[in-house]
Protein backbone atom coordinates (compact mmCIF):
# COMPACT_ATOMS: atom_id res chain seq x y z
CA UNK A 1 0.00 0.00 0.00
CA UNK A 2 0.86 3.52 -0.33
CA UNK A 3 -0.45 7.22 0.34
CA UNK A 4 -0.64 9.23 -2.70
CA UNK A 5 -0.65 13.46 -3.08
CA UNK A 6 -1.71 15.31 -6.13
CA UNK A 7 -0.91 18.74 -6.12
CA UNK A 8 -3.69 21.12 -6.61
CA UNK A 9 -3.34 22.45 -10.12
CA UNK A 10 -3.25 18.56 -11.10
CA UNK A 11 -4.90 18.06 -14.62
CA UNK A 12 -3.86 14.24 -16.34
CA UNK A 13 -5.50 15.96 -19.53
CA UNK A 14 -2.98 19.21 -19.84
CA UNK A 15 0.41 18.68 -21.16
CA UNK A 16 1.77 19.71 -17.84
CA UNK A 17 4.29 17.05 -16.15
CA UNK A 18 4.91 17.45 -12.23
CA UNK A 19 7.75 16.66 -10.14
CA UNK A 20 7.84 13.53 -8.16
CA UNK A 21 9.07 13.13 -3.92
CA UNK A 22 9.14 9.60 -3.00
CA UNK A 23 9.30 9.37 0.31
CA UNK A 24 10.76 6.19 2.69
CA UNK A 25 9.23 6.22 6.36
CA UNK A 26 11.29 4.99 9.51
CA UNK A 27 10.49 1.12 11.01
CA UNK A 28 7.87 2.80 13.51
CA UNK A 29 5.86 3.56 10.51
CA UNK A 30 5.84 -0.02 9.52
CA UNK A 31 3.41 -0.81 12.43
CA UNK A 32 -0.17 0.22 11.47
CA UNK A 33 -2.32 0.90 9.14
CA UNK A 34 -1.21 2.62 6.36
CA UNK A 35 -2.23 6.17 7.37
CA UNK A 36 0.64 6.12 9.89
CA UNK A 37 2.55 6.83 7.13
CA UNK A 38 1.31 10.25 7.13
CA UNK A 39 3.14 10.68 10.45
CA UNK A 40 6.07 12.55 9.59
CA UNK A 41 7.62 14.46 6.59
CA UNK A 42 6.01 15.62 2.94
CA UNK A 43 3.54 12.99 3.35
CA UNK A 44 2.47 14.62 7.17
CA UNK A 45 2.67 18.00 5.05
CA UNK A 46 -0.16 16.74 2.30
CA UNK A 47 -2.13 15.45 5.36
CA UNK A 48 -2.75 18.11 7.26
CA UNK A 49 -3.82 20.04 4.20
CA UNK A 50 -0.28 21.75 2.94
CA UNK A 51 -0.79 22.67 -0.93
CA UNK A 52 2.58 21.17 -2.39
CA UNK A 53 4.33 21.12 -5.71
CA UNK A 54 5.30 17.53 -6.21
CA UNK A 55 3.08 14.10 -6.92
CA UNK A 56 4.28 12.64 -3.27
CA UNK A 57 4.22 9.01 -3.18
CA UNK A 58 4.66 6.97 0.43
CA UNK A 59 4.92 3.56 0.20
CA UNK A 60 4.43 1.38 3.39
CA UNK A 61 7.13 -1.08 4.21
CA UNK A 62 5.39 -4.49 5.94
CA UNK A 63 6.49 -4.66 9.08
CA UNK A 64 8.93 -7.86 8.43
CA UNK A 65 10.88 -6.69 6.00
CA UNK A 66 13.24 -3.17 5.22
CA UNK A 67 13.21 -0.74 2.55
CA UNK A 68 16.71 -2.26 1.84
CA UNK A 69 16.03 -5.39 1.18
CA UNK A 70 16.06 -6.90 -2.42
CA UNK A 71 12.89 -7.68 -2.39
CA UNK A 72 11.66 -4.09 -1.44
CA UNK A 73 13.78 -2.30 -3.50
CA UNK A 74 12.29 -4.44 -6.29
CA UNK A 75 8.56 -3.57 -5.32
CA UNK A 76 9.92 -0.37 -4.79
CA UNK A 77 11.04 0.75 -8.37
CA UNK A 78 7.94 -1.70 -9.62
CA UNK A 79 5.67 0.97 -7.79
CA UNK A 80 7.93 4.21 -9.07
CA UNK A 81 7.26 2.75 -12.43
CA UNK A 82 3.90 2.08 -11.71
CA UNK A 83 3.35 5.72 -11.21
CA UNK A 84 5.69 7.14 -13.64
CA UNK A 85 3.75 5.39 -16.27
CA UNK A 86 -0.08 6.27 -15.20
CA UNK A 87 0.50 10.06 -13.93
CA UNK A 88 1.93 12.93 -15.78
CA UNK A 89 5.34 13.03 -13.85
CA UNK A 90 8.36 14.94 -15.05
CA UNK A 91 11.10 12.30 -14.68
CA UNK A 92 13.94 14.67 -14.67
CA UNK A 93 12.32 15.79 -12.16
CA UNK A 94 12.06 12.69 -9.38
CA UNK A 95 13.23 13.59 -5.55
CA UNK A 96 13.68 10.60 -3.24
CA UNK A 97 14.04 10.92 0.49
CA UNK A 98 13.28 9.20 3.43
CA UNK A 99 14.04 8.74 7.16
CA UNK A 100 15.73 6.07 9.74
CA UNK A 101 15.02 2.83 7.77
CA UNK A 102 13.88 4.80 4.79
CA UNK A 103 17.39 6.93 5.03
CA UNK A 104 18.96 3.69 4.53
CA UNK A 105 16.50 2.63 1.65
CA UNK A 106 17.35 6.23 0.14
CA UNK A 107 20.89 5.32 -0.15
CA UNK A 108 20.65 2.15 -1.17
CA UNK A 109 17.70 2.68 -4.39
CA UNK A 110 20.26 5.73 -5.51
CA UNK A 111 23.20 3.76 -5.57
CA UNK A 112 21.17 0.99 -7.78
CA UNK A 113 19.37 3.89 -10.11
CA UNK A 114 21.77 7.15 -9.82
CA UNK A 115 20.75 7.77 -13.16
CA UNK A 116 16.64 8.44 -12.42
CA UNK A 117 17.09 10.98 -9.63
CA UNK A 118 17.49 14.45 -9.75
CA UNK A 119 18.27 14.56 -5.83
CA UNK A 120 18.08 12.42 -2.82
CA UNK A 121 17.99 13.37 0.69
CA UNK A 122 18.72 10.83 3.23
CA UNK A 123 17.95 11.45 7.07
CA UNK A 124 19.53 9.73 9.78
CA UNK A 125 20.64 6.39 7.63
CA UNK A 126 23.35 4.85 6.39
CA UNK A 127 24.44 3.32 3.20
CA UNK A 128 27.71 1.11 1.87
CA UNK A 129 30.51 3.29 0.92
CA UNK A 130 31.48 0.57 -1.34
CA UNK A 131 28.75 2.43 -3.46
CA UNK A 132 30.45 6.02 -3.61
CA UNK A 133 31.60 6.04 -7.07
CA UNK A 134 28.20 5.41 -7.85
CA UNK A 135 26.68 8.19 -5.73
CA UNK A 136 29.48 10.84 -6.72
CA UNK A 137 27.58 12.60 -9.37
CA UNK A 138 24.36 12.76 -8.21
CA UNK A 139 23.14 15.93 -6.03
CA UNK A 140 22.88 14.50 -2.28
CA UNK A 141 22.09 16.01 1.07
CA UNK A 142 22.09 14.24 3.56
CA UNK A 143 21.11 14.87 7.57
CA UNK A 144 21.32 13.81 10.61
CA UNK A 145 21.45 14.43 14.51
CA UNK A 146 25.37 14.02 16.42
CA UNK A 147 23.53 12.20 19.43
CA UNK A 148 21.73 9.78 17.54
CA UNK A 149 21.14 6.75 19.57
CA UNK A 150 18.96 4.47 16.84
CA UNK A 151 21.62 5.06 13.77
CA UNK A 152 24.88 6.35 14.68
CA UNK A 153 25.85 9.78 13.35
CA UNK A 154 29.19 8.33 11.65
CA UNK A 155 26.99 6.12 9.28
CA UNK A 156 26.28 9.16 7.55
CA UNK A 157 30.26 10.81 8.20
CA UNK A 158 31.32 7.40 6.32
CA UNK A 159 28.69 8.06 3.26
CA UNK A 160 29.44 11.09 2.72
CA UNK A 161 33.64 10.80 3.12
CA UNK A 162 33.80 7.91 1.00
CA UNK A 163 31.50 9.92 -1.61
CA UNK A 164 33.50 12.89 -1.83
CA UNK A 165 37.00 10.62 -1.69
CA UNK A 166 35.20 9.27 -4.72
CA UNK A 167 35.39 12.68 -6.51
CA UNK A 168 31.86 13.47 -5.92
CA UNK A 169 31.02 17.23 -5.38
CA UNK A 170 27.62 16.90 -5.22
CA UNK A 171 27.31 16.14 -1.62
CA UNK A 172 25.87 18.49 1.22
CA UNK A 173 25.77 17.60 4.90
CA UNK A 174 23.70 19.05 7.57
CA UNK A 175 24.66 17.85 11.16
CA UNK A 176 21.82 18.75 13.60
CA UNK A 177 24.66 19.44 16.84
CA UNK A 178 23.06 17.45 20.23
CA UNK A 179 19.90 16.67 18.30
CA UNK A 180 18.73 12.59 19.03
CA UNK A 181 17.38 10.54 16.33
CA UNK A 182 14.47 12.71 15.41
CA UNK A 183 16.34 15.32 13.22
CA UNK A 184 13.82 14.30 10.28
CA UNK A 185 10.96 17.20 11.86
CA UNK A 186 13.99 19.77 11.34
CA UNK A 187 14.99 18.61 8.26
CA UNK A 188 11.60 18.71 6.76
CA UNK A 189 10.66 21.93 8.14
CA UNK A 190 13.97 23.53 6.06
CA UNK A 191 12.87 25.35 3.13
CA UNK A 192 15.82 25.42 1.76
CA UNK A 193 15.95 21.30 1.29
CA UNK A 194 13.10 21.89 -1.22
CA UNK A 195 14.72 24.66 -2.42
CA UNK A 196 17.57 22.73 -3.51
CA UNK A 197 15.87 19.79 -5.22
CA UNK A 198 13.71 22.26 -7.05
CA UNK A 199 17.26 23.80 -8.28
CA UNK A 200 17.95 19.58 -9.75
CA UNK A 201 17.38 18.08 -12.91
CA UNK A 202 18.42 14.46 -13.50
CA UNK A 203 19.09 14.54 -16.89
CA UNK A 204 22.39 17.16 -15.46
CA UNK A 205 23.62 14.25 -13.49
CA UNK A 206 24.75 12.06 -16.78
Amino acid sequence: GYLLYLPEDFNAESGDEYALMFFLHGRGESNGPLSLVGKWGPPMFAARGDKLPYIIVSPQCPREDNWSSDTQQKRLTELLDDVVKNYKVDQSKIFLTGLSMGGYGSWTMAADQPERFAAVAPVCGGGDPANAEKLKGLPIWAFHGTEDRAVPFQKSVDMVDAIKDAGGDKIRFTSFEHMGHNCWSATYATPALYQWMNQQAAKANQ
